[in-house]
């Protein structure tokens, strides 16, 4: 017991281990990518050899964790397993207020993302400001087991 509380103690100690506290830097914009689950596979293979699927739907929230500033969502694109663009969902610049957040929803009978689905969103601002915080909220109430998950936004380089 005393090995493995050390052990924990020690990789917490260890350089760049990550913190809830940790501070983002401030940013004009980014390009955030967010994986997306329309479905999960689950359970045995059947006799064609393929998992039970299981249709979700999905609330992908960006909310503007400044205080101060606004900033612009300039796009969000939603993507299939495959890499194919399925839909713009944001065909005009939207602008989120501080602390406030803008929702994009996909319904649980959108089955042609699939399950390595993805959304890569563009803001700007017009002052560095806080990063938005984005997360993917994935919902099935309809079956005998409810199922509910969340996913996280990450910046990735070189999609503007």
């Amino acid at each position: 017991m005393i090995v493995r509380l050390l052990i924990f103690v020690a990789v917490l100690a260890l350089p760049g281990a990550a913190s809830a506290q940790e501070p983002f830097a401030l940013s004009r914009g980014q390009s955030v990518y967010v994986p997306v689950y329309s479905e999960v596979l689950h359970g045995d293979l059947d006799r064609q050899g393929k998992p039970a699927r299981q249709p979700l739907s999905a609330l992908v929230s960006v909310r503007n964790t400044d205080a101060r500033s606004a900033l612009r969502v300039t796009s969000a694109r939603y993507y299939d397993s495959n890499g194919k663009m399925l839909r713009e969902f944001v065909t005009a610049p939207r602008t989120v207020p501080p602390l406030g957040a803008l929702d994009l929803f996909i319904e649980r009978r959108e089955s042609e993302g699939g399950s390595g689905a993805s959304f890569l969103i563009k803001w700007q601002a017009d002052a560095a400001i806080n990063p938005p915080f984005v997360e993917a909220v994935h919902i099935d109430l309809h079956s005998l087991r409810p199922l509910s998950f969340t996913t996280f936004g990450r910046p990735v380089l070189g999609q503007d």
